[in-house]
C-alpha cells in the first residue's frame, strides 16, 4: 500500500518535508524501503518512483541513508509525541495507559507502510543517526514506564517488572505495522481498542 494513503489527517502526506520534490522523493523512498527493504533499494528505484532522474535525488538528499534517517526521525518524533502526550495527560494511570496504547496502535495501523520502515530499518542507519533514534526510542519507553510505574504506585496495576512490562507493551503495539492490512476486517480504531484491553489485562488493571 502506498504511503499516499497515510495522510495524518492532511491532504498531503509528509507535508512538513519541503520543497515538493524532496517530499515526493521521501514518499517514494518509504514505499520502496517497505516493499524491498533498505539494502535492496537503489537510489534509481527511489527516483523512478518519484518520476525523477537519479541525479535529482542528490540535490535534496546526499545519500540513501540520509533519506532513511529523515523518515525515521519524523516517524519516531510523531510516535514519541503520542506517548508523551498520553503520559502527561489528565486522568488515572489506567485511563492514560489505555489512551497511549490506542493512539500508538492506531498510528502503526493507519501508517503501517511508514511504520515498517521506521521500526524495522534501524540497523541500516549510520552510527550517529542510529544513536539519535535510539534516544527517541528510549524516551518512548520511558513514557510508558512512567505510566505503568504510577499505576503501580497508585495501586491500579499489579506489575512486578515495570521495565519489562513497558517493553512488552511497546513491542506488542509496534508489531501491528508488520501485519496490519487496510483491506482486512479490522479498522485501526478496532485494533487499538483490542490492544488497549489486552494491555490493561497484562498489567492487571482493576484487579
Amino acid at each position: 500500500m502506498s504511503t499516499a494513503e497515510e495522510t495524518d489527517g492532511e491532504n498531503t502526506p509528509w507535508s512538513e518535508v519541503t520543497p515538493e520534490a524532496a517530499r515526493r522523493l521521501l514518499v517514494a523512498a518509504v514505499d520502496a524501503f517497505a516493499e524491498r527493504g533498505y539494502h535492496a533499494t537503489t537510489t534509481r528505484d527511489i527516483a523512478g518512483r518519484a518520476g525523477m532522474s537519479p541525479a535529482a535525488l542528490y540535490i535534496h538528499f546526499k545519500t540513501k541513508e540520509e533519506l532513511l534517517h529523515r523518515i525515521s526521525r519524523i516517524g519516531h518524533d510523531r510516535a514519541l509525541t503520542l506517548l508523551e502526550s498520553a503520559a502527561d495527560g489528565e486522568g488515572s494511570a489506567t485511563e492514560r495507559l489505555d489512551g497511549a496504547v490506542r493512539a500508538f496502535v492506531r498510528w502503526h495501523a493507519e501508517r503501517h507502510t511508514t511504520a515498517r520502515v521506521v521500526q524495522y530499518e534501524l540497523d541500516a542507519l549510520a552510527e550517529e543517526h542510529r544513536t539519535e533514534i535510539v534516544e527517541l526510542r528510549r524516551r518512548s519507553d520511558a513514557a510508558v514506564r512512567r505510566i505503568i510505574g504510577e499505576g503501580v504506585a497508585a495501586g491500579e496495576f499489579d506489575v512486578s517488572d515495570v521495565p519489562g512490562t513497558a517493553l512488552a507493551v511497546l513491542s506488542l503495539c509496534i508489531d501491528v505495522a508488520r501485519w496490519f492490512n487496510a483491506q482486512g476486517s479490522r479498522t485501526p480504531d478496532e485494533v487499538g481498542e483490542l490492544y488497549a484491553g489486552l494491555v490493561l489485562r497484562m498489567v492487571a488493571a482493576g484487579r
